[in-house]
């Protein structure tokens, strides 16, 4: 696939890096010469030094025959009428563009083939904001994805010493569990990658991913720790895009309060949230915290645009004992570093929004995917089409398929009904399937399974 992509910034780099990876022709625009510079040092790719809209300069990068643009500068109007000039003047096929601005976001027929032709609009904000407000609702998760319209998660989480399974069989979940089904997904033993099988034991402090229905999903998470009791207070650190749009989503159901340093800012917070109580002043203020209660605080939420700010707030924040905290950290390198004993969950924008980038670009009937374990892994929901001779999943139970190493089936979805995935269930047409990949580079083999043959044309 020929692909264009505007902007080598943190997300423009990394699906560069997600798509060179995977045999792609990339080439990437920027006005940053020493970042372009870097790029092609360590990937297969081209660059073009200019302005991501001008038309010479997308003409120069290939746009007349391009299969896709993804415009991701830093500056939405740049996104935009990148999107307006590759439809108006190269018709590419595909143009997909970042948009931050709620102001723009609200009108969606601002979008329209006839009016901005943008195929697929990316917020990071909103689903920074999606992401957060699933792992609050599901205290003790270090990952909760949704598939299938929210009816089947994928959860990570750490198992602990006194979980029911933890030094148990696989296999033993059903009898641990009579009437709920679950599959467990992937398993992470010292950060490698175990194949789980029935009679796989679970280890303390392995990290295990497992699917479900969403109903069942605590039910699960209690076989592997013990459960965190309900949230019920929360407090965030910031009031930008992010901690404002997720105050708004959660206000209602959570005692929550808010620190913003910014009086501008904290004045417009009180004017616009209903419930939530909006306090002036440092996040990293230790005696702030404690006139507010951090050490009866179920979540802290770091969420500045400042990675060292929201670390350094969040590790105070839990030696004064709020019970789970969480760090929003944009550079990648600091991810990896952060999530341990100190930081419950740092949460990469990056990851989020590469996640939601890759569902266009993946071939095969793919809705879904989210990218794990800082992308060396990866969950996605394909449709099977066609039948048994124009398909290679259609018509044939899961142990006769050819999965590659290190992918799993974990569920399906028909219809309404979810079903977890055992080895004699037969995959028909039309079947939403739940793959989890745990070294994406299998990830054409995957897509090429979920091709159908000429014949079924």
């Amino acid at each position: 696939m020929k692909i264009i992509i505007l902007g080598a910034g943190q997300v423009g780099a990394s699906v560069a890096s997600n798509l060179a990876s995977e045999a792609n022709d990339i080439t990437v625009i920027d006005e940053n010469g020493v970042i372009l510079q870097e790029l092609q040092d360590r990937l297969d790719l081209r660059t073009i030094k200019g302005h991501a809209s001008h038309p010479d300069i997308l003409r120069q990068a290939g746009a007349d025959d391009a299969d896709m643009i993804i415009a991701v500068t830093g500056d939405d109007e740049t996104n935009m009428i990148a999107c307006q000039v590759a439809y108006t003047l190269f018709h590419t096929p595909t143009k997909i563009a970042r948009v931050r601005s709620p102001e723009y976001l609200k009108f969606s027929s601002l979008f329209a083939q006839e009016a901005l032709p943008v195929d697929v609009l990316i917020s990071p904000e909103q689903l920074v904001t999606d992401y957060i407000e699933r792992l609050i609702r599901n205290p003790g998760a270090l990952q909760v994805l949704d598939f299938a319209g929210g009816r089947v998660q994928l959860v990570a989480v750490h198992a602990y010493y006194g979980g029911p399974l933890v030094g148990h069989e696989l296999r033993d979940l059903r009898t641990h569990m009579p009437g709920i089904d679950a599959r467990i997904a992937a398993i992470f033993r010292h950060g490698k990658p175990i194949a789980p099988e029935g009679d796989t034991i679970i280890e303390a402090d392995d990290e295990v991913f497992f699917l479900a229905a969403s109903k069942h999903i605590r039910a699960v998470m209690g076989e592997l720790r013990k459960l965190d009791k309900p949230v019920k207070r929360v407090l965030l650190a910031g009031g930008g895009n992010i901690g404002m749009r997720l105050a708004a989503s959660i206000e209602n159901r959570y005692q929550l309060k808010i620190i913003e340093h910014n009086a501008a800012r904290a004045t417009l917070l009180s004017e616009e949230l209903d419930r939530t109580i909006v306090l002036l002043g440092d996040a990293a203020d230790e005696e702030l915290l404690l006139e507010e209660g951090i050490d009866s605080t179920d979540v802290y939420c770091a969420l500045t645009n400042d990675d060292e700010a929201n670390i350094l707030s969040a590790m105070l924040a839990k030696r004064l004992g709020a019970r789970k905290v969480m760090s929003l950290i944009n550079r990648a390198s600091y991810v990896n570093l952060m999530q341990s004993d100190v930081i419950d969950v740092a949460i990469s924008p990056e990851q989020a929004t590469i996640g939601s980038l890759l569902t266009h670009i993946r071939r095969g009937d793919v809705v879904m995917v989210h990218a794990l374990r800082r992308g060396a892994a990866e969950a996605i929901e394909a449709v099977a089409h066609g039948d048994s001779k124009s398909s290679k999943v259609v018509g044939r139970t899961i142990e006769e398929i050819g999965l590659p190493d290190g992918t799993s089936i974990g569920a399906i979805v028909r219809g309404e009904d979810v079903i977890i995935a055992h080895h004699d269930i037969v995959i028909e047409s039309e079947d939403h399937v739940i793959l989890f990949l745990s070294d994406k580079n299998c990830i054409k083999d995957v897509e090429h399974l979920f091709q159908v043959g000429v014949t079924f044309f």
